[in-house]
């Protein structure tokens, strides 16, 4: 019964995602990065302070909220200095959050190190989406991007359940397998070649996103045990219940937050 939530729901939501990525202007696909960020990072602070509920206080949800968005639109704008002053400013907010509350409690810099990092983790690499979109051929490499790590997901799924024997990382994830883990590579990089060619028309880019699929397709493996090593710490199972039959927002984008920047590298740098 999982199972068939987990494609009833893609098969609503890939539509909906599809249409506002192709069709929508930048300003609405910027909305759908905020609410995901927003989400994300909500889960995020669930997850990351665990038990320890007190710790995140209604200041710390507002500020890493308020900086999320900020961060998005900074980057809806075009500009890399409004994003860099969003991040200055959260750092000013969260140091008059440790002057405020050193006295009553002395491990403040655990929970605001905890906090910078769910916004480097989480809005900093939703933003580059954005920037994405903007570059030539932005919307078929972001649809290509998803395409890739859908596949990544979906082949070490169904690798490791047929073919699966040897555990990838056991005290992480103890479900995830050496042969899952391989199916998946093998799984973006045939999809990564068929449907740039398919979008592109350009054989010689098509071999060239070849080991682009495979580094995708590790970063976005590295990005799920990531989230896996969170939750074990915490000894939660779900990041949330948002997407049935997928878990929580952060569950679904785990393997993107980290594939994202690679994406954004190699297009930038690289081609």
């Amino acid at each position: 019964m999982q199972h068939i939530k987990r494609w009833i729901t893609a098969l609503i939501l890939i539509p909906i995602l599809l249409w506002i990525i192709i069709k929508g202007n930048a300003f609405l696909f910027s909305v759908l990065v905020a609410i995901v960020s927003i989400s994300a990072f909500h889960e995020y602070l669930k997850i990351i302070f665990g038990k320890d509920e007190e710790s995140i206080s209604n200041t710390i949800k507002a500020i890493s909220y308020t900086v999320s968005t900020a961060i998005i639109f900074s980057a809806y704008s075009g500009s890399w200095e409004m994003l860099f002053l969003v991040l200055a400013l959260n750092l000013m907010a969260l140091s008059i959050f440790v002057l405020s509350g050193f006295v009553a409690n002395h491990s403040i810099f655990d929970i605001i190190s905890k906090q910078i990092l769910g916004v480097f983790y989480i809005p900093v690499s939703l933003s580059l989406l954005i920037f994405i979109k903007g570059l030539d051929g932005g919307i078929f490499w972001i649809i290509w991007l998803l395409i890739v790590i859908f596949a990544n997901d979906t082949g070490a799924f169904y690798s490791g359940t047929f073919l699966g024997k040897n555990a990838l990382a056991p005290n992480i994830s103890p479900n995830k397998t050496i042969e899952g883990s391989l199916g998946g590579m093998a799984a973006s990089m045939a999809t990564g070649f068929i449907f740039c060619q398919y979008f592109f028309n350009d054989l010689s880019l098509s071999f060239i996103v070849l080991p682009m699929s495979f580094i995708l397709a590790i970063a976005g493996q590295i990005g799920d045990l990531f989230e896996s090593a969170m939750k074990r710490a915490s000894s939660i199972k779900e990041s949330g219940r948002i997407l049935p039959g997928h878990g929580g927002m952060l569950d679904r984008i785990d393997g993107l937050l980290l594939a994202i920047p690679v994406l954004y590298g190699c297009l930038v740098f690289l081609l």
